[in-house]
């Protein structure tokens, strides 16, 4: 960090704060993120074991799972835990640290769904060369990818942190570290800074966007399909569509337009950060016959083992 930096601690302004109100949101958001994690950790789990499920698609849903729980718990473990206490406090340094895993995390997950539409597109509108467009190598190249670019992504806006004097206030009007908060608490004009950040982080998602938005191209190219093509093709993207939507919708509100600390972007974030990553497997499993016969094969099969 700056060496000009006399600021070590923050402290945060939380969704609410009537005690008795956070309470209440302790008792509904706990359970909240820890069916997200058990819902993600069962989706995991159920592709590693399940033979059935170890096509490419399945394979960068697993991945997917894996990062929803890592960037939720990164931002909500702290969050929930701020529920039980009277002021919510944070070191600089793990604000740093909150604002990396998160962006790390969270563009990765990005650009698995980018795969994620591509590995759709292939399989819809190239069904024959499926199988040698999107070989294993191809989908652990493509997986593997999607964690060096958020990695990327991340440290370019580490690298504008930590080159930034911080002199106070140090007080946060949200409930967790994120770029355009901390901006506001330097003693600097960071005008040029938080343009940047608005490129790396706004514009990356609308280009993500615009790459997923090759499911127009499938729906398009299913008018030359029979009925039942139709149907079989709408049901395996219907699931995508829908966790796209729900992912993209609350980024670019937060990210493509002003910073504005107010309580609905407060609210935005934590649809963002525990509700998405908890709907995501009720919409996979619901919408996906395979991942509903591999959970039940396996939970059978660990049932009749107990026996």
């Amino acid at each position: 960090m700056a060496s000009s930096n006399n600021m070590t601690e923050l402290i945060f302004i939380d969704l609410f704060q009537d005690p008795e109100v956070q309470r209440v949101c302790f008792v509904v958001f706990l359970p909240l993120y820890l069916a997200m994690v058990v819902g993600n950790g069962l989706i995991v789990l159920t592709v590693s074991i399940s033979k059935s499920l170890h096509s490419p698609m399945y394979f960068s849903l697993s991945f997917l799972s894996l990062v929803e729980i890592s960037c939720s718990s990164t931002i909500f473990t702290k969050f929930i835990a701020d529920l039980l206490t009277k002021i919510k406090t944070m070191s600089l340094e793990g604000c740093v640290a909150q604002i990396f895993f998160f962006h790390f995390l969270g563009v990765t997950e990005t650009l698995l769904l980018v795969v994620m539409a591509y590995d759709r597109y292939v399989a819809i509108c190239k069904p024959l060369h499926y199988m040698t467009i999107m070989s294993h190598q191809l989908c652990h190249v493509l997986v593997a990818g999607s964690w060096l670019g958020g990695f990327l992504h991340s440290i370019i806006q580490i690298f504008i942190i930590i080159q930034l004097p911080f002199c106070g206030p140090n007080v946060i009007n949200h409930y967790f570290c994120d770029l355009q908060p901390l901006l506001k608490l330097a003693c600097t004009d960071t005008f040029v800074e938080g343009v940047t950040v608005f490129a790396n982080s706004g514009l990356f998602s609308v280009f993500s966007f615009v790459l997923v938005s090759s499911y127009i191209f499938i729906l398009v190219h299913l008018r030359n399909h029979s009925a039942e093509g139709r149907r079989k093709a709408l049901s395996t993207c219907a699931s995508h569509i829908m966790v796209v939507t729900l992912f993209f919708g609350p980024v670019i509100f937060l990210y493509m337009r002003p910073s504005c600390t107010c309580t609905v972007d407060k609210m935005v974030a934590v649809f963002y950060t525990v509700i998405t990553p908890m709907l995501n497997p009720i919409i996979y499993t619901l919408r996906n016959a395979e991942v509903k016969n591999a959970i039940w094969r396996l939970w059978g099969r660990k049932e009749n083992s107990e026996i």
